[in-house]
C-alpha cells in the first residue's frame, strides 16, 4: 500500500460521519412538570405503603387498610382509600410511559436508529426487573420496579415504534377491557341488590406478605421473594392481559405531544383532565372507604362476595392518577407564569419546588431509600416500631423519611449531581458511553 493510498484511506476515515451514540439526559434538558410530579408522587407512594408495615394491627377483609384505631386512624383510613389507594401507582405508570417515550424520542432526535433506541430502553427494562427484584429480596416485597420494569419490558417492545393511530386504538381497546372487566361485580351487586362485601373476605392482611412481621430477616427475605414474583411474574402479565396497560399508553401519546414540558398548550386537555378525574377517582372510592369505617352496610358473607367496592375503587384509580398529573402541569404553567413576570427569584416556595422536583429527577435512589429507612426501623427483624406505630402515626413517619429524601436530593441539585441508583442504571445501560 502506497503512502498516498493510506492517506486518502486516513482521509475518507476523517470525513465519515460517525454514528451517534446514546446518551442520558441532561439536567438541562429536563421539564418542570414531570419531575415535580414524580416528587409528590413518592410522598403518596411512601405514605400508600404505610399499611403494610403496621404488622401488629388487625386488619379487614380488602387486607389493605388496618381496622384498628382512633378517630383520627380511621380518619387517616379513610383519606388513604378515597384519594391513595390505587391511586398513585397508576399515576407512577403513566409518568413511567411519558418519560420511556422521552427517552426514545431524545435518542432518535439526536441521530440513534429507533432500532437501536429500542434496544436500549430493553435493556433499561431488564435492568430494572433485576433491580426490582434485588430490592425485593432485601428490604421491600411490594417493589415496583421489577414490576414496572416487566410492563415496560412488554409495552415497549409492542407499542414504542407504533404510529398515532395504533397507539389510540390500543388505548380505547385496553380501556375498554379495563372498565368491562371491573364493571363485572358492580353489576352482579346492583343485580342481587346488595353491594357485596369490601373484597376477598378471606384475604390475609397485607403486612403478612411483606414478611413485616417475620422476626428473622432471612424468613422475612423468603416471603418478600414471594410476593416479588408473584408482582412480576403473574400481576405484571394479568394486568397486559386485561388491559390495565392503557396507562402507561396513555403516557405514550402524551409525552409524543410535549403535554408536560408544554402545558401551556393543553389548558383545556389539563384543566377537564383534572376536575374530572379526580372527581371521577375520589367517588369511585368514597363507597370502599365509607364501608371500611363503618359508615355503609355491607355483606359479610363470604359466599355472596362480588369485590364491588374494592373493584369501583381500583378502576377510578387511574382517573385520579391522570388528575393529579394534569393538576401539577397546571401549577407548573401557572408558576412559570408568575415567576417570568417577578424580578425577585429567591423565595422559599421557589426553594421548596426546587427540591421535590429534584426528587422526581432521582426517583429511583429517593424510592429506594425510603426502603433503606422503613424496613430496618420498622420490621420485626428490625428495630420493630411497626408493631406499635397507627394509621395516623405512620403517615408522620411516612412523611419525615420523604422529607429526609427532600433534603438529600436538593443537596445532591445544588451540587449538580445524579442520584446513586440512576448513575448505576445509566452506567449499565450506557456502558462507557458516559
Amino acid at each position: 500500500m502506497t503512502s498516498e493510498t493510506t492517506a486518502d484511506t486516513a482521509a475518507d476515515k476523517a470525513t465519515r460521519p460517525v454514528a451517534p451514540r446514546p446518551t442520558g439526559v441532561r439536567a438541562t434538558e429536563r421539564a418542570l412538570a414531570p419531575d415535580l410530579a414524580r416528587g409528590l408522587m413518592l410522598l403518596f407512594i411512601a405514605m400508600s405503603n404505610t399499611a403494610f408495615h403496621l404488622w401488629n394491627s388487625d386488619y379487614g377483609p380488602s387486607g389493605w387498610q388496618p381496622v384498628n384505631g382512633n378517630w383520627l386512624d380511621h380518619t387517616v383510613q379513610f383519606a388513604m382509600i378515597v384519594g391513595l389507594d390505587l391511586r398513585i401507582y397508576p399515576l407512577f405508570a403513566f409518568l413511567f410511559g411519558y418519560g420511556m417515550m422521552q427517552l426514545y424520542l431524545r435518542q432518535t432526535a439526536s441521530g440513534t436508529s429507533e432500532r437501536k433506541a429500542a434496544a436500549l430502553l430493553r435493556k433499561r427494562s431488564l435492568w430494572m426487573i433485576v433491580i426490582g427484584l434485588t430490592h425485593a429480596g432485601l428490604l421491600m416485597a411490594g417493589d415496583i420496579v421489577g414490576y414496572y420494569g416487566l410492563l415496560s419490558l412488554a409495552l415497549g417492545w409492542l407499542f414504542l415504534r407504533r404510529g398515532d393511530r395504533a397507539l389510540k386504538w390500543w388505548i380505547w381497546i385496553s380501556l375498554t377491557v379495563t372498565v368491562a372487566a371491573a364493571a363485572q361485580p358492580v353489576v352482579t351487586a346492583a343485580l342481587q341488590g346488595e353491594l357485596g362485601s369490601l373484597g376477598d373476605a378471606g384475604a390475609d392482611a397485607g403486612s403478612e406478605a411483606y414478611g413485616a412481621g417475620e422476626g428473622n430477616w432471612l424468613t422475612a427475605a423468603g416471603t418478600r421473594m414471594t410476593t416479588a414474583f408473584f408482582l412480576v411474574g403473574m400481576a405484571a402479565p394479568l394486568v397486559l392481559v386485561t388491559g390495565g396497560g392503557f396507562i402507561f399508553l396513555l403516557g405514550f401519546w402524551a409525552a409524543r405531544r410535549r403535554i408536560l414540558e408544554e402545558p401551556g398548550k393543553h389548558l383545556k386537555l389539563l384543566r377537564v383532565t383534572a376536575i374530572v378525574g379526580i372527581a371521577v377517582g375520589w367517588l369511585g372510592g368514597l363507597p370502599a372507604a365509607l364501608a371500611h369505617v363503618g359508615a355503609l352496610d355491607v355483606s359479610p358473607d363470604a359466599e355472596s362476595d362480588t369485590g364491588a367496592l374494592m373493584a369501583l375503587r381500583d378502576v377510578t384509580g387511574s382517573a385520579a392518577g391522570l388528575g393529579y398529573v394534569a393538576l401539577v402541569a397546571l401549577f407548573v404553567h401557572w408558576w412559570t407564569r408568575r415567576r417570568q413576570q417577578q424580578r425577585d427569584k429567591s423565595t422559599t416556595v421557589a426553594t421548596a419546588i426546587t427540591a421535590i422536583s429534584a426528587v422526581g429527577k432521582r426517583s429511583l435512589s429517593c424510592y429506594l431509600t425510603h426502603s433503606l429507612l422503613f424496613a430496618p426501623i420498622l420490621a420485626a427483624w428490625g428495630l420493630g416500631l411497626g408493631e406499635h406505630l397507627t394509621s395516623a402515626t405512620m403517615v408522620l413517619f411516612a412523611l419525615g423519611v420523604w422529607l429526609v429524601t427532600v433534603a438529600g436530593a436538593y443537596a445532591l441539585e445544588i451540587r449538580g449531581k445524579r442520584g446513586p441508583a440512576e448513575t448505576l442504571l445509566r452506567r449499565l445501560m450506557y456502558g462507557k458511553w458516559t
